[in-house]
C-alpha cells in the first residue's frame, strides 16, 4: 500500500513540466525514505534523478519498496487539471496496474480522482558516483535560464568556464560569438540574487544548449541554481526543491573535436 500526500501539489505539478519533455517514461521509486526517479532521456545524452524526501509530504506510507512505471506525458496531462493550491494525494496498491491522483481544494470543497495505468519499464539504475567538482557555481536561477535562452539565439553549444575572475558563459554560431560573464557577488540583500563560485582548479566545458535550456524549465522549482563542473566528468545542473529534495540534471560535456576536419 502506498499513500503519498502532497500538500504543496503546485511542486510535482512544477517537477513533471520540468521533466515531461525530456524524459517519456520512467520509474518512479518509492522507499521509506521517498520517492524518486532517475531516468536517460531518450537519446541517453542526459540524466535526471529527482528526489523528494518523505519527510516533505504531510502523510508518507510506503509498506514496501515499490517502483511504478508511468508515461510522463500522462502524468503531466493529469497534474494540469490540479489547481496550484491543490493537495495531491498518490495512492497505489501492492500488485496493482494502476495509480491514483487525488486532488484537493485547499477549502476541501472539491475533490478530483485520476486514475492512471502503469507501465512495464525496463530500467537500469545507474550509480551515480560523488564526485569531486572542480568548481561549483551558484547563482539566481532565473538569470541562467536567461543566459541559456539567448545564447540559443547564436549558436548550439555553450563553453562554460570557471575561473578566479567569475564565470564564463560563451558560444559562437554563424552570426559571430557571445560571451556572458557573471562574476561572484554576495553583498546583495537577499541570498538568492547572490552568485558564488567555490573553484579548486579553473574548468573549461562544452554543452549542448538544447539540453542546458531543457533542465532551465525547472527554473520555477528554486530561486537558485547550482552548476557542479568537473573535467571530462558530466555537469551537474541542480535545482533544490523547498526543503524537501532536488532535481539534478547531468549531462555529459561535449568533446571538442578539431573545428577544421568536422567541417563538410
Amino acid at each position: 500500500m502506498l499513500e503519498l500526500r502532497l500538500v504543496q501539489g503546485s511542486l510535482l505539478k512544477k517537477v513533471l513540466e520540468a521533466i515531461k519533455d525530456l524524459v517519456n517514461d520512467a520509474n518512479f521509486d518509492c522507499s521509506a525514505t521517498g520517492f524518486s526517479l532517475q531516468a536517460m532521456d531518450s537519446s541517453h545524452v542526459a540524466l535526471v534523478s529527482l528526489l523528494l524526501r518523505s519527510e516533505g509530504f504531510e502523510h508518507y506510507r510506503c509498506d514496501r519498496n515499490i517502483s511504478m512505471g508511468m508515461s510522463l506525458s500522462n502524468m503531466a496531462k493529469i497534474l494540469k487539471c490540479a489547481g496550484n493550491d491543490d493537495i495531491i494525494t498518490i495512492k497505489g496498491d501492492d500488485g496493482s496496474d494502476t495509480v491514483t491522483f487525488m486532488f484537493e481544494s485547499p477549502t476541501q470543497d472539491k475533490i478530483a480522482d485520476f486514475e492512471m495505468k502503469l507501465m512495464d519499464i525496463d530500467s537500469e539504475h545507474l550509480g551515480i558516483p560523488e564526485a569531486e567538482f572542480h568548481a561549483i557555481v551558484r547563482m539566481p536561477s532565473s538569470e541562467f535560464a536567461r543566459i541559456c535562452k539567448d545564447l540559443s539565439s547564436i549558436g548550439d553549444t555553450v563553453v562554460i568556464s570557471v575561473t578566479k575572475e567569475g564565470v564564463k558563459f560563451s558560444t559562437r554560431g554563424d552570426i559571430g560569438t557571445a560571451n556572458i560573464v557573471c562574476r561572484q557577488n554576495t553583498t546583495v540583500d537577499k541570498p538568492e540574487e547572490a552568485t558564488t563560485i567555490e573553484m579548486n582548479e579553473p574548468v573549461s566545458l562544452t554543452f549542448a544548449l538544447r539540453y542546458m535550456n531543457s533542465f532551465t524549465k525547472a527554473t520555477p522549482l528554486s530561486n537558485t541554481v547550482t552548476i557542479s563542473l568537473s573535467s571530462e566528468l558530466p555537469v551537474v545542473v541542480e535545482y533544490k526543491i523547498a526543503e524537501m529534495g532536488y532535481l539534478r540534471f547531468y549531462l555529459a560535456p561535449k568533446i571538442e573535436e578539431d573545428d577544421e576536419e568536422t567541417k563538410p
